[in-house]
């Protein structure tokens, strides 16, 4: 790496023009053939997907190249989300994003491991100076891998601009080849009022999708009345991969005229939780479909929406014929055309939308508290996107809010006085989201305060209190106590929590701190031996992990190495 490289840091991002992105400037970052598992802007569990995510032939350890000169800006290793992640700056303002990396280049490596022992953290994020780690266009930077949140070996590459904001990196000129069009596999049709329906019914309504033989789509022959929104599920894939991934474009027309236009190729990160108004959460939570919306609704701050008439709404009037249709687009401009004929029809009785009322009405953009003995759940202002009663129960110290189908903007914070517990295990207690049909707990980041236990999430459903009194498991999985490890590269254990967790984990050898990386994955931690930290033949080992609610558990070995 080589350090005579002259920077005119960020001199010329004001210049360039907004949308202007330059086609040669960023190289690709492996040197394979670009198959992609993942899109930009892909719709994922409360996010967008902020960068391409590359195939790397089911392996980790592929080179990583630097896509442009610049420097090294930050680096972040954690146990969750990008796991090692590197990133680097260039002078014209943009950065380029490396995640789920198995290794850097030596000396990468080296500088952020001179940081995790003197933190004595695996985990850490370092912002290094501009003159520090300076790399040149194509220089290998780090080795493709698995860690963190990554489904499978890949690497995550994303291109944000000055403002932090990703960016799709095909715009740069990266080119995957894809000439295969995106496929529709849902439509619905949403009567918006009480005066408005589909069908003769003031319900959503799916539509019969038909398929025809030139990738095109039609529906059945439908009747509507009043304010009507449509939806669908689309994704793409490319003539590489068998994937369902994101699309790039979504416009829809009513006789002719464009209604909406929804853009995939920029976001902030403030935003992105916002796909839950994008999408039709409910229908997502309960049907794990993520319907598009081609409409926007109530307080949805989102940028993907380069126009719209109406907010993407039609207005059907009685006795008239009227074409609705949608085109989905991939990058590469291939299209597929939905067309919807609709004939517009007042009936004198329609089926009513089924409702549910209780005693306890959200306000979105009003603080809203609930409380019961010993239990209390605040909602902050605009915590929510739109009023609704909640289904509220408590029994013992089970409680109930509503379910998981509605979408949170924010955090709210729910709480237990527990000073009338009169049992030992209080201070093992915590607060747990009951999952699955067996109720299964899981652990909400607790905090505790004298008697008060709470917790912060954006989730509603079932939680309760949870007592664990289990210590956590430590088991060595390639040695034994008093082996000789010489020809040894990693010394590894597994760990384990079946209650709330595993919080923290230290290992020293002779009392020394040792860097052991944690996949929380495989419930591994690893040592290696190239650290050149152990220098002793006889060595004592002593691991010590501690879980959610303070339970430890201490392994202690002798090993051998020459």
């Amino acid at each position: 790496m080589r350090f005579t490289f002259a920077f005119l840091f960020f001199i010329s991002a004001s210049i360039f023009a907004q949308d202007y992105y330059p086609k040669d400037y960023f190289g690709n970052p492996l040197d394979v053939t670009l198959v992609l598992s993942g899109t930009f802007a892909e719709l994922r569990p409360n996010h967008f997907h902020s960068g391409l995510d590359i195939k790397t032939q089911q392996r980790t350890g592929l080179k990583v190249y630097a896509a442009a000169s610049g420097y090294v800006s930050r680096i972040k290793i954690s146990h969750y989300g990008y796991g090692k992640a590197l990133y680097i700056t260039h002078p014209n303002g943009y950065t380029t994003v490396y995640a789920h990396l198995s290794k850097f280049s030596p000396e990468i490596e080296a500088f952020i491991k001179k940081l995790q022992y003197e933190k004595e953290s695996f985990e850490v994020e370092v912002f290094p100076n501009t003159e520090d780690l300076i790399v040149e266009k194509g220089e290998i930077v780090a080795y493709s891998g698995n860690t963190g949140g990554s489904g499978g070996p890949h690497l995550h590459f994303e291109i944000r601009d000055n403002a932090e904001r990703p960016i799709n990196p095909l715009l740069f000129g990266i080119d995957i080849k894809d000439t295969t069009l995106p496929v529709i596999k849902e439509v619905y049709a949403y009567p918006m009022d009480n005066n408005s329906y589909v069908n003769k019914s003031n319900e959503k309504q799916k539509l019969r999708l038909i398929k025809l033989p030139n990738g095109d789509y039609t529906v059945e022959h439908i009747e509507a009345y009043g304010k009507i929104g449509f939806a669908i599920e689309s994704n793409d894939r490319q003539d590489l991969a068998y994937n369902n991934n994101g699309v790039y474009n979504i416009q829809s027309f009513f006789n002719g005229n464009q209604k909406i236009d929804i853009d995939f190729q920029r976001f902030s990160f403030d935003e992105t939780r916002h796909l839950n108004r994008f999408i039709d959460y409910g229908h997502y939570k309960t049907k794990n479909e993520r319907l598009q919306k081609l409409f926007i609704d109530s307080n949805n701050p989102l940028s993907l929406y380069k126009n719209s008439d109406n907010r993407g709404i039609i207005t059907v009037e009685d006795s008239t014929s009227s074409v609705y249709k949608v085109a989905v687009k991939d990058f590469m401009n291939n299209t597929a055309w939905l067309t919807i004929n609709i004939e517009g029809k007042k009936e004198a009785k329609v089926k009513a939308k089924d409702s549910f009322a209780s005693s306890y009405y959200i306000y979105a953009n009003k603080a809203n508290e609930l409380l019961h003995k010993n239990v209390s759940v605040e909602f902050y202002q605009d915590t929510f996107y739109e009023d609704f009663y909640m289904d509220f129960a408590i029994s013992n110290d089970t409680i109930k809010l509503h379910d998981d189908s509605i979408p949170l903007k924010k955090s709210f914070k729910l709480s237990y006085n527990i000073s009338n517990f009169n049992t030992p295990d209080a201070d093992k207690l915590y607060i747990a989201r009951l999952v699955g049909y067996k109720n299964y707990p899981w652990y909400s980041n607790t905090k505790r305060e004298g008697n008060l236990l709470y917790t912060h999430t954006k989730i509603l459903g079932t939680y309760a209190l949870v007592a664990d009194t289990v210590n956590p498991s430590i088991r060595p999985i390639n040695f034994k106590d008093g082996q000789w490890l010489s020809k040894y590269r990693y010394l590894k254990l597994k760990i384990d929590d079946e209650g709330s967790g595993i919080s923290s984990y230290r290992a020293t050898v002779n009392g020394q701190w040792i860097l052991m990386e944690y996949d929380y994955k495989t419930k591994t931690i690893t040592h290696d031996f190239n650290d050149n930290i152990v220098s002793e033949t006889k060595n004592n080992l002593k691991v010590i992990v501690t879980d959610n609610v303070g339970n430890n558990s201490t392994f202690e070995a002798t090993f051998y190495r020459k």
